[in-house]
């Protein structure tokens, strides 16, 4: 099996591509949708497992699932009830969760796993659209609390190797996320100067690429686009399992105001 790519993609805002939409332009959601709908086709092969990082996990230590069988964590609030009853069986992978402790570990990072946490919206929504039918392993892992920038790159250094073993590895979040500028209905100015910058240093040469992710607080608007960086830092373990591969924008929207942008290394 050939190298696989990695990506960062958008995940939307909780269940969102599962429910009708009474407030705003009913297609809001159409183009993200769609989107992560093609990401499959894109990638080419079916991978033998994915490896996810939400933005919605932060443990002490990075940690994994090493469940067989992971449950579902509904951790979105004030939606519809159908939305708590979508299911997406994916199995788990004790064996792979059991490979990135072993990688971490070589390179010097801490790393524990955890058998009782249930796969978060941040993976079972967009995934459900990626992979449908549930039928390849996804093993997730966690954010470490802190949020550095060059600890998560440094973790996805780490667990690169696992691309030339059918592995995909995905960071999930939403490269703009200023919540109270969405929900005060101001235009959230922020988002262009941002996306810019953002877009530039991925595709940018793969070493000058991490030094500035490295200090991305330092980029146009950066605390206006993410007044705390939680949907950011999946990016940053992307980046780092992308090791040479050149970075690419394979998807920009103006959602609500805000620019997104979604990626792809290699």
């Amino acid at each position: 099996m050939p190298r696989l790519p990695v990506h960062y993609i958008p995940h939307g805002g909780g269940p969102c591509f599962f429910m009708e939409w009474t407030m705003g332009p009913r297609d809001v959601w159409d183009r993200m949708a769609a989107h992560l709908s093609g990401l499959a086709q894109t990638v080419g092969v079916a991978p033998r497992a994915v490896i996810v990082i939400s933005a919605h996990w932060e443990e002490s230590e990075f940690t994994v699932t090493a469940q067989k069988q992971p449950p579902l964590l509904y951790d979105y609030y004030g939606f519809p009830p159908h939305t708590y009853a979508i299911q997406y069986p994916a199995p788990g992978s004790p064996e792979l969760a059991a490979d990135i402790g072993d990688l971490l570990a070589e390179a010097g990072i801490p790393s524990r796993s955890d058998t009782s946490r249930g796969l978060d919206h941040g993976v079972f929504i967009p995934f459900k659209l990626i992979y449908p039918e549930a039928q390849i392993p996804i093993v997730q892992l966690s954010l470490k609390e802190g949020l550095d920038a060059e600890a998560h790159i440094e973790a996805g250094s780490a667990i690169a190797p696992l691309r030339d073993e059918g592995v995909l590895i995905v960071g999930s979040g939403m490269s703009y996320h200023n919540m109270q500028a969405y929900m005060s209905g101001q235009p959230p100015s922020a988002s262009e100067s941002f996306d810019r910058w953002l877009t530039e240093t991925v595709e940018a040469e793969p070493s000058e690429r991490n030094d500035r992710l490295r200090h991305w607080e330092s980029a146009p608007m950066a605390r206006g686009a993410h007044p705390r960086e939680e949907h950011l830092i999946p990016l940053m373990v992307a980046a780092g399992a992308a090791g040479r591969d050149a970075g690419k924008r394979v998807y920009a929207d103006n959602l609500m105001g805000a620019a997104v942008s979604g990626y792809r290394f290699g």
